[in-house]
C-alpha cells in the first residue's frame, strides 16, 4: 500500500504484455481482483488472466438506468465504475469478530486470527483511491483501530487505471478526487492505443515495474495519454458545488425538500451498499443448534434501515425523511466534524442504482438555490457604516 504523491518512474507496456502484470503479481503471493462480467454488470472478483477483463465493453449509467455496451475498440478498461466497490475486500460485509466456547471450565472467549489475503487490486480508479482514504480516516486514524481493515490494507498491492471516459453521473472533478490519479496507488495505468503507460508510485510498485517488459514512454506515448485522460474531464458534465455546503445542509433541517425526497425514497438501502466510503454496521449473536458455540458477526448495515436507529426501546428516525436527511446530511457535512473530509468522491454510483433515480447532486441543488432565491436583496444602506 502506498499513500505518497511521487511518481518514481514512467514506462510503456504493450497490450500484449498485459498479462505479465498479472503473472508477476500473482508469483509473488497475490490475489489478483480485477473487473470482469456477471449478471450484466463489470464487477470486481478475482481474475486468473487478461482474458476474464471486460476486454471490448463499456458501461451506460443514468440515474437508476445501468447497461453494458459493446465498444468499437478492444479495450480492457473502457468502462467507469460498476455495482461494486473495493471496500468489499477491505471492509468485508460479513465477518466473525469473536467467538465464545461452552467448556467444563466456563465460556471461553476468543478473537478469531483473520488472515488476511494479499490482494493485487487491478483496475482502481481515482474517486476509489479517495474512498479508500476516507475509510482509512474512519478505521485507521481515529483513537480504534480496524484490526481487520489494517490488516487487509496493509497487504493490498494498488493498481491503479485512470479514467479516460466519463458515465453522466460522475461529478468526481466537483470532489477534487478525480478522474486522474495522483496518489495513493503502487501501479497506475493509462490505456493508450497498443498499451499502457504505467507509472510506479511506491517501493513495491518499482520492484513490480522492472520485472516487466517495457520500453521508454516517449513523449508521444506521453501525450496521448495526456489526451486521453482530458477525454474524461472533457466528458463530466455533473457538477455539485460544494461551497459551504455544510452550513447550507446544517442550517436547513427542516427545508421542505426532505418531504420531497421523502415521497420518492423507497430506503431500499442500495445507494449506501454501492457507496465505497459508507461503513455503517452492526453485530449480532448467532449461536450453534447446540448452544454451546456463540459467534459474534459483523455485517454491514444502512442508515436507511429502520432498526439501525434503535435505542432505549425505541426507534429514533423511524420516517423515510429522517432516514434520507441523516444519509445526506452525515455524508456532505457532520462527515466534515468527524473526519476533516467529505464522505462523498463523487463516483456517481448512488445516482445510478437508485431505482427511482434520485440524485443526491440535485437535491443539494435544491436546497441551494431555494435558499439563494429567499436571500433579501442587498442595498446601499447596507454598506452604509
Amino acid at each position: 500500500m502506498q499513500d505518497g504523491t511521487e511518481i518514481r518512474r514512467t514506462e510503456f507496456l504493450a497490450t500484449d504484455d498485459l498479462q505479465t502484470l498479472l503473472d508477476e503479481l500473482q508469483s509473488q503471493g497475490y490475489r489478483t481482483v480485477g473487473p470482469t462480467i456477471d449478471q450484466g454488470a463489470i464487477i470486481y472478483d478475482e481474475i486468473e488472466s487478461v482474458d476474464d477483463l471486460p476486454r471490448g465493453w463499456t458501461d451506460r449509467q443514468e440515474a437508476g438506468k445501468y447497461r453494458l455496451e459493446e465498444r468499437d475498440d478492444d479495450a480492457f478498461f473502457g468502462y467507469v465504475v460498476g455495482p461494486h466497490s473495493w471496500k468489499r475486500f477491505l471492509f468485508p460485509a460479513a465477518v466473525t469478530v469473536a467467538t465464545a466456547e461452552r467448556t467444563d471450565q466456563g465460556w471461553q472467549m476468543r478473537t478469531p486470527d483473520h488472515d488476511a489475503p494479499r490482494y493485487a487490486f487491478l483496475g482502481v480508479r481515482a474517486c476509489e483511491l479517495a474512498a479508500m482514504r476516507v475509510q482509512d480516516r474512519v478505521f485507521l486514524e481515529g483513537a480504534f483501530v480496524d484490526p481487520i481493515y489494517q490488516q487487509r490494507r496493509d497487504r493490498a498491492f494498488i493498481v491503479a487505471v485512470n479514467c479516460t471516459q466519463a458515465a453522466a453521473t460522475c461529478f468526481c472533478t466537483s470532489m477534487n478526487t478525480g478522474p486522474r490519479c495522483n496518489s495513493g496507488f503502487d501501479l497506475a495505468l493509462t490505456e493508450i492505443s497498443g498499451g499502457f503507460i504505467i507509472e510506479s508510485g511506491s517501493d513495491d510498485g518499482d520492484d513490480i515495474l522492472e520485472r516487466l517488459p517495457t520500453q521508454p514512454a516517449e513523449d508521444a506515448l506521453l501525450d496521448q495519454a495526456e489526451s486521453a485522460r482530458q477525454q474524461a474531464v472533457d466528458q463530466i458534465t455533473k457538477k455539485m458545488d460544494t461551497d459551504g455546503i455544510r452550513d447550507l445542509l446544517m442550517q436547513n433541517l427542516d427545508h421542505p425538500r426532505w418531504d420531497d425526497v421523502a415521497t420518492r425514497c423507497l430506503s431500499c438501502t442500495n445507494c449506501t451498499m454501492v457507496c465505497p466510503t459508507c461503513f455503517c454496521s452492526s453485530v449480532s449473536e448467532v449461536s450453534d443448534l447446540t448452544g454451546d458455540h456463540v459467534e459474534r458477526q459483523r455485517q454491514w448495515d444502512s442508515c436507511f434501515n429502520i432498526d439501525f436507529s434503535y435505542m432505549n426501546g425505541g426507534v429514533v428516525r423511524n420516517g423515510i425523511r429522517s432516514r434520507y436527511r441523516q444519509w445526506l446530511t452525515h455524508k456532505l457535512a457532520t462527515w466534515h466534524d468527524q473526519f476533516d473530509t467529505s464522505g462523498c468522491v463523487g463516483c456517481g454510483r448512488c445516482i445510478t442504482w437508485c431505482p427511482v433515480e434520485i440524485d443526491l447532486t440535485e437535491e443539494v441543488a435544491a436546497i441551494r438555490q431555494s435558499t439563494t432565491d429567499k436571500a433579501p436583496e442587498r442595498t446601499d444602506e447596507d454598506d452604509a457604516p
